[in-house]
């Protein structure tokens, strides 16, 4: 047996979640898993057109189709031709939901907004990658309005602290040298334990307990709730690495209002050059939707002027798609050929930004963690390849840059 093939769509965690799938079904033969997102109607359409070509290029193969948009519409999904079996979010990632009895079965998704707390993590295996996954937190408590996760995923729920620190020297021992910490909301982290402790709180202990782990990142974050300890951390804990990536979304107060977004443009201004001035090689990044419903050409020059006044170089821009079920898909939409054109002008902004960034960075020295011999990324996230040399791969390189060409910085072992 070959084991199941696995088709992902969406985010770092459905990617995270999709490798704990392949692990489970090695047994599997002839089964084709979609891992589905409901971020976006595209991202679905996307899932959909997998979902025909599978079942026309494999008519024999089982289809079983999980992930968030599976979870708020399952009979809309298990419609679909060649789909044998539609599985939620908290059952995909149970080993009794993959043996043949099991997918044998008729059985109904279940509630994700009673799931029950995020269960631990399988034994943790060498993948082959340098750099690791670590979910530390499932669901949302928020109700912004473009979004469907939070029913996708259920309520916030958060891995104590002592499996994260379990989790993390198993992934180091199993030769990781960097861990990126994910969930659906990282920063609500801890709400739900005892103590209600906070995010910072959580890194500082596993850089603590943890000592051989050289390089600890954060995914995306909500600007609402960057804590203390998070700051105190980025002005004194080199192993926590200078890169935010702000789950930002605009910047125009009167959007972000209508988005039902916690935070005010100055706030997320403030933020970031505070974080800079605490770290002066800080990597920022910012996830952005343009062409939100109602969005007038001026409040979308504010957002544009916002990433050029703050030079953010890492952007993961998103023409503004319809989510049935949300508040926003009844406000007045946008024209998509406005957003289109809105997300282009804000990738060259941030195309721009990056350029500038990665030059600051010649001359200097960065610790690269090496993805391949000759490619890696820097602590900044800044793509790096060396100069007629090679390192082995896994390891963390000192290495001077040199230059800079259309692929990123380029660099020599110090």
């Amino acid at each position: 047996m070959s084991g199941a093939e696995l088709l992902t769509f969406g985010c770092r965690l459905n990617l995270h979640e999709s490798e704990r799938m392949q692990a489970q079904t090695r047994h599997l033969d002839d089964v084709v898993i979609v891992n589905t997102c409901a971020v976006t109607g595209s991202a679905e359409r996307q899932a959909r057109q997998a979902i025909r070509r599978a079942h026309r290029d494999r008519p024999q193969a089982r289809i079983v189709v999980t992930g968030c948009a599976a979870q708020v519409a399952p009979e809309k999904w298990s419609a679909l031709p060649g789909v044998a079996r539609v599985l939620g979010n908290s059952e995909k990632l149970e080993a009794k939901s993959w043996t043949e009895a099991a997918l044998r079965e008729a059985r109904p998704v279940e509630d994700i907004m009673t799931a029950p707390p995020v269960a631990a993590s399988p034994v943790v295996e060498a993948s082959g990658h340098t750099r690791a996954l670590l979910q530390v937190q499932q669901g949302c408590d928020h109700r912004c309005t473009f979004c469907i996760i939070p029913y996708g995923r259920g309520p916030s729920r958060s891995v104590p602290e002592d499996e994260a620190i379990a989790r993390a020297r198993a992934l180091v021992a199993a030769g990781h040298r960097e861990i990126v910490l994910t969930g659906v909301d990282i920063a609500s982290w801890g709400a739900d334990l005892t103590g209600q402790p906070r995010l910072g709180a959580l890194c500082r202990a596993l850089l603590l307990a943890v000592p051989e782990l050289p390089r600890l990142r954060l995914s995306s974050l909500d600007p609402a709730a960057v804590d203390d300890d998070l700051w105190r951390l980025l002005a004194d804990e080199p192993r926590f690495l200078p890169h935010l990536h702000l789950s930002l979304q605009a910047a125009s107060d009167m959007v972000l209002k209508r988005m039902k977004r916690r935070h005010s443009v100055a706030q997320a201004g403030e933020l970031i050059e505070r974080a800079r001035a605490l770290r002066p090689d800080l990597g920022v990044g910012a996830d952005l939707i343009a062409g939100f419903p109602t969005e007038t050409e001026e409040q979308a020059e504010e957002t544009l002027h916002f990433v050029r006044a703050h030079r953010i170089p890492y952007l993961h821009v998103f023409p503004y798609s319809e989510r049935p079920g949300t508040p926003a898909a009844r406000m007045p939409a946008v024209p998509n050929a406005q957003r289109q054109a809105r997300a282009a002008v804000l990738r060259a902004a941030g195309e721009e930004n990056r350029t500038e960034f990665w030059r600051s960075l010649v001359g200097r020295e960065l610790d690269v963690l090496m993805e391949g011999p000759e490619r890696g990324h820097s602590a900044q996230f800044a793509s790096v390849r060396l100069d007629g040399s090679v390192a082995t791969r896994g390891t963390v390189q000192r290495l001077r840059a040199l230059s800079l060409d259309d692929e990123g910085l380029v660099a020599e072992i110090i």
